[in-house]
């Protein structure tokens, strides 16, 4: 789903979107239930699976792959049959800042890969009821992936729609759509106040 920039009426600077892309992920999210947040229990990240499993079968795991769509200009570590990204440039969407990427003990986690949906988040909101496989696929689609700035990602943590948005407005628009694609695709619901702060992006997008 593409969304233009612009600006939405009344919010200087929020993200913009086509009116047909925007109508569309409204008309998504209307097909998606509204419950309570169910408790916490029994999650850990080992219920999606090992991390970074390599579920296309391609021969690189599922962070190197988002880090090569991602990453511009991406360079890979020789003897890996370019797999491995050593190094790149992130125009990061949470941000608006263009991060280097260079792999390293120090450095790696200034880029992370993050969950648009977070799996804690997904796990109270029907993922427990999901099969091992399922969750597993949840965990890995790149519909729910994204390369982005390490910080961000974890002030982000396991936050909905609600309680975090992007600091940069212009990806607003395309961020909630995402998390209702995903939530759509997997059979999630929303919590009522989630489910109204992402009507609120979508209708203010152009």
């Amino acid at each position: 789903m593409e969304f233009a920039q612009g600006s939405a009426a009344g919010d200087p600077g929020a993200g913009g979107a086509s009116g047909t892309d925007a109508a569309q992920a409204l008309a998504q999210l209307e097909g998606i239930p509204v419950k309570g947040r169910a408790p916490k229990t029994g999650y850990s990240r080992d219920e999606f699976g090992p991390a970074w499993a390599d579920t296309d079968h391609n021969g690189c795991d599922t962070r190197n792959d988002i880090l090569a769509r991602d990453l511009a200009n991406e360079t890979f570590k020789p003897g890996t049959n370019n797999c491995v990204v050593a190094g790149g440039s992130l125009a990061d969407k949470y941000t608006g800042a263009t991060i280097k990427f260079v792999r390293g003990q120090d450095t790696s986690s200034d880029v992370q890969i993050d969950h648009i949906v977070p799996l804690s988040d997904a796990w109270q909101k029907g993922a427990q009821q999901l099969s091992a496989d399922r969750r597993k696929e949840l965990a890995n689609d790149p519909l729910n992936l994204m390369a982005a700035d390490g910080p961000t990602n974890a002030a982000k943590g396991d936050k909905d729609a609600a309680t975090w948005l992007p600091p940069n407005r212009s990806f607003r628009c395309e961020y909630v759509a995402r998390q209702t694609a995903v939530k759509a695709k997997y059979q999630l619901w929303v919590t009522r106040a989630e489910r109204d702060a992402i009507a609120g992006v979508l209708t203010g997008c152009r």
